[in-house]
């Protein structure tokens, strides 16, 4: 949060720096928890583990997280409004599909800016396949989110017609098929640009890929 001249309204930094307070405090929950998971394994980690590294109670992390796995899982690329305002704010000549590789690219750089921490997180949940059902389920409410925003920047039913379902399908299995690849990789090559390689042969309408001379 950006601190601005608040003349009248003193009140107003000291909101801003309890925002920065609370965003520090959550990062390192998360931070914590995945290192310890990491570790131990997600059975082997409590609520009270993950406090007790940050030094702050149980009930601080409930003012937080649900449970310790939410706090594992932490936010995922796309669980903001971010995609949806740049679908809604893309010039109107600009394909959807393009407009997706455009949202989802800045989504990557996101997650290259904070690579290892994203590395580690794929990492444990490779390791704790008991999260599964967890990431499924942000990543179907994402691709809700999606396929609404196409939808409404195209003008159609989000339901009743398939297209805004199956574009955001396909352009999120790139994202996924990106991180893997990202993952697999140890980070040596950009996330954006395997997320552009990926992008690229969804728009050539993944034709077979010339032989290697």
């Amino acid at each position: 949060m950006t601190i601005v001249d608040t003349g009248d309204r003193p009140g107003a930094v000291d909101l801003g720096r309890r925002d920065r307070k609370k965003q520090e405090t959550r990062a390192a929950l998360e931070r914590a928890a995945l290192e310890l998971v990491a570790e131990r394994g997600i059975g082997g980690v409590t609520v009270e583990d993950i406090s007790q590294a940050v030094d702050v109670s149980s009930r601080t992390f409930f003012n937080y997280f649900s449970c310790k796995e939410e706090a594992v899982t932490g936010k995922g690329p796309g669980t903001d409004t971010q995609i949806g305002e740049m679908m809604r704010s893309a010039p109107a000549e600009l394909p959807v599909i393009e407009v997706l590789r455009r949202a989802l690219r800045a989504e990557a750089d996101q997650i290259q800016a904070r690579q290892e921490q994203w590395l580690l997180r794929l990492k444990v949940f490779e390791q704790n396949p008991s999260l599964l059902p967890r990431l499924v389920a942000n990543g179907a409410e994402v691709e809700r989110m999606i396929a609404e925003a196409v939808a409404g920047r195209i003008g159609v039913d989000p339901v009743a017609d398939g297209y805004p379902i199956l574009v955001t399908a396909v352009a999120w299995t790139a994202f996924r098929v990106a991180m893997m690849r990202w993952s697999a990789g140890g980070g040596d090559r950009e996330l954006g640009e395997l997320l552009d390689e990926a992008f690229d042969h969804l728009t050539a309408g993944l034709a077979d890929p010339s032989s290697p001379a």
